[in-house]
């Protein structure tokens, strides 16, 4: 791994396609670009869920009996009002998808142009769906399984809250509505904290080992309210996926392995909460 100037580009062994280092004079406005998209994102997420912890490690209960509730219904007595407020929020959760995309775009195009360049450069088309449909499932069933065991641990640990995965109102939207929110997590995190994070940070000149390190901390940070062990689950999971993205240059592979592991999550508690005690 090598950095070699502005008119040079940044490569490693795991990264056969490099990113080209900006002007000087234009790193301080993509580091503040970079600040406003977390921030609008991500990044506040983050924020908040360190707020979460405090608040959670500073009760009277301990951690392990409290409960992280996702997926949760807004007017679970007006299904179709609670269909709305779901559909809205996974639609909204896609801007900061889209604001990344645009402004990617915006600076350092890939080499062709047009609207859809950005995702053809992360890697976000369908030029190659055997090979991300394959890689998703490889990389699903390498972090899932794991995963679990992590999880069950950490709870037994008492560094861990019970997560709640799913709490819709059983509607006849509800499995359908949990797909759209998966693909809606997978599409934002890895668009944003994977395929424009990495870019814009090794565009402003860092090195490759601090840009993994950066996505996969922020990655940990904003599932902290649910406990330590979904930090470490996931800054894991973070390193690994940012390690794949170097090596393929696809974020679709990345996008398809969330999506699997977030349906399995949130479906599968759905339908087996009731059968499990553990899940409860």
């Amino acid at each position: 791994m090598s950095a070699t100037g502005v008119e040079g580009a940044t490569t490693s062994a795991v990264d056969p396609k490099p990113v080209r280092p900006v002007p000087r004079e234009r790193r301080a406005g993509l580091g503040r670009e970079a600040l406003v998209v977390l921030g609008l994102s991500l990044g506040s997420s983050a924020i908040y869920a360190v707020l979460a912890i405090i608040d959670r490690l500073t009760k009277q209960v301990a951690l392990n009996q409290q409960t992280s509730s996702l997926n949760n219904s807004v007017t679970p007595d007006r299904p179709y009002l609670d269909l709305a407020y779901q559909l809205a929020g996974i639609g909204l959760g896609l801007v900061p998808v889209a604001l990344a995309l645009y402004l990617l775009r915006r600076v350092e195009p890939p080499a062709s142009d047009g609207p859809y360049a950005a995702s053809r450069f992360l890697g976000l088309d369908r030029r190659r769906p055997g090979f991300d449909l394959g890689g998703g499932v490889a990389l699903a069933a390498l972090i899932g399984i794991p995963g679990l065991g992590l999880y069950v641990a950490a709870k037994a640990l008492n560094i861990n809250t019970q997560v709640a995965a799913a709490n819709l109102s059983g509607a006849w939207w509800t499995i359908p509505v949990l797909v759209l929110a998966a693909a809606q997590n997978a599409a934002l995190e890895e668009v944003v904290v994977v395929g424009y994070l990495m870019t814009r940070l090794r565009q402003v000149g860092w090195r490759t080992p601090l840009v993994v390190a950066a996505s996969a901390l922020l990655r940990g940070s904003y599932h902290l309210y649910q406990g330590f062990g979904a930090f470490v689950g996931n800054a894991v999971m973070g390193v690994v996926f940012s390690l794949v993205y170097l090596r393929w240059r696809r974020v679709g592979p990345l996008v398809v392995a969330h999506t699997i592991l977030d349906v399995v999550a949130f479906v599968g508690y759905t339908l087996a909460k009731d059968h499990i005690s553990w899940l409860r």
